[in-house]
């Protein structure tokens, strides 16, 4: 099983503008690779006898020429290109198999990023060696062992992180602790809300923060462009966007390591998010909660501890179903936060009544599994998940 950890460098100057150059250089590489890819193709459209573009053949074409056209990339650890070369070739043929888009050319400012092999760096408690600059410190040593795969070290707004694939085989973690079946319901006024009723609220950082990022903004829309002043306003901004994700990202990893560790089945609910940031009223709210992260984070914490995660139906109205008759409303609007059912008169409240719906859907899909009568449309996520549509309105 393939681990990635992701670690904050602490590289002094010289080390920060060797980083730099190393991610420079990669991004020169892939997107001279990308043209010639183009160009390598057309041509042999043109005449079929002319070889077809391969990144075996671009790496050499490069490595022929690097010395005398280009030889400011020797200065940097010849991975840094040749890696970069590779991952073009990865992503045309996830293109070739409709799993991806066209590659498009990396930016500067937005793909800073390099990828060293296994023998080309090391790792020495909170140390990190790279060919050609030597130690750059660590915020923490490597979690995981087993056997090291690769590291790519990236620059996100003004920070260095170096993300390290362990194939950690023999690694791993205490299994799911034996408290049953749990239901979540996602919302935006609450993140979660668990079966067992409890409310995880979210940190809402863009909520927070929307002021400041404002005053930002403005801030460097009026910089002369070119000018250092706007450097410096781009660089405040960049940090504080980091800053909005970061919080995002430690909320979710609290909630979905709590989950994972406590609970061995999880059902959730199957939303369509980019259906759901068409509404201009809950668009910010609904982009500040990460429900589609959520859910990845969910998926593979759950493997790791032997869990299992169930996606009910896209089309399942978990809100609008009674979860002690199964008595089934026809309407029932966004605003309205808790019903009496006309059934059997119970109160619920939409968010825990969608979450106990929830968890019964996801026991009976292991009843089905195990041989038992079941119902419901389930399905159990191993990979990433698509984000699908959501619950219908009554009138549809």
């Amino acid at each position: 099983m393939l681990i990635a950890h992701r670690i904050a460098l602490h590289p002094n100057n010289v080390q920060a503008t060797y980083l730099a150059r190393a991610a420079g250089v990669a991004r020169f590489a892939y997107n001279w690779a990308l043209s010639e890819w183009r160009r390598q193709y057309v041509a042999h459209q043109a005449d079929p006898a002319l070889p077809v573009p391969s990144q075996f053949s671009l790496r050499r074409q490069l490595n022929a020429i690097k010395r005398e056209q280009f030889p400011w990339m020797m200065n940097v650890t010849k991975c840094a290109p040749q890696m970069a070369i590779i991952q073009l070739g990865e992503a045309f043929k996830n293109f070739f198999a409709h799993r991806a888009r066209y590659p498009k050319f990396r930016r500067k400012g937005v793909d800073n990023r390099f990828t060293l092999t296994n023998d080309e760096f090391r790792v020495d408690g909170k140390r990190f060696y790279i060919p050609k600059l030597g130690w750059v410190r660590m915020r923490e040593a490597l979690r995981f062992t087993g056997r090291i795969v690769s590291a790519t070290v990236s620059r996100r707004a003004h920070r260095w992180h170096v993300s390290i694939t362990v194939d950690a085989t023999d690694a791993f973690l205490p299994s799911a602790e034996n408290q049953g079946v749990v239901g979540i319901d996602l919302g935006v006024s609450v993140l979660a809300t668990l079966s067992t009723g409890e409310q995880w609220l979210g940190p809402k950082p863009l909520r927070s923060l929307l002021d400041r990022l404002r005053q930002l903004s403005r801030s460097l829309s009026r910089k002369v462009k070119g000018s250092r002043n706007r450097d410096r306003a781009k660089r405040r901004l960049a940090r504080l966007h980091a800053r909005i994700a970061n919080m995002r990202r430690d909320g979710l990893h609290k909630l979905t390591t709590s989950v994972t560790r406590r609970f061995h089945t999880i059902g959730i609910e199957d939303l369509n998010v980019k259906g759901m940031l068409a509404n201009r009223h809950l668009s910010r709210a609904i982009a500040d909660m990460g429900f589609h992260e959520l859910r990845r984070q969910l998926s593979y914490k759950a493997a790791w501890r032997g869990g299992h995660v169930i996606v009910v139906d896209r089309w399942y109205p978990s809100s609008k179903t009674c979860s002690c008759c199964g008595h089934r409303l026809e309407e029932l609007a966004l605003w309205i936060r808790s019903w009496t059912c006309p059934g059997c008169g119970v109160l619920h409240d939409r968010d825990m009544n969608a979450a106990v719906n929830l968890k019964n859907m996801a026991m009976s899909s292991i009843a089905t599994a195990c041989g038992g009568d079941g119902s419901g449309s389930v399905r159990e996520h191993g990979t990433k998940p698509v984000p699908a549509k959501q619950e219908p309105s009554g009138k549809s």
